[in-house]
């Protein structure tokens, strides 16, 4: 009986796998033409699957702030380019590259972050 039972959720599995898989979005989400690039102040950084996110502030240049995303990749990603949940704390100064969002909303997809030190943040390019 426990064969069955786990044949028949073996058997469900192979089939609920390629719908799983559409509910990824990639990166249709974002204009790959252009790029955009800030001197922004870390707000938060998320170190999750299946996106990592970098919350930061933007000075508009008009003496407000502006709230912006950056979608990176996952965190196994990044971490396999030494990454780890505290590589960007809250109060960092960064500078930010990527691309924006075509909804016109304040978000990127993260191509580029360069510390105040000059240091690169190594990004694993894909989903």
């Amino acid at each position: 009986m426990k064969h069955k039972f786990l044949a028949l959720v073996t058997i469900i599995g192979l089939f609920l796998a390629p719908i799983s898989a559409f509910g990824h979005h990639g990166w249709a989400a974002f204009d790959s033409n252009s790029t955009v690039t800030f001197k922004a102040t870390v707000t938060e950084f998320h170190f999750v699957n299946p996106h990592s996110v970098v919350e930061f502030d933007v000075d508009d240049g008009h003496g407000r702030v502006q709230k912006w995303e950056g979608e990176l990749t996952s965190n196994l990603r990044l971490a396999l380019k030494g990454w780890k949940a505290n590589s960007l704390e809250a109060g960092t100064p960064i500078t930010i590259t990527g691309y924006r969002a075509q909804s016109g909303v304040n978000v990127i997809r993260v191509i580029k972050i360069v510390l105040a030190s000059g240091k690169e943040l190594q990004i694993e390019p894909g989903n």
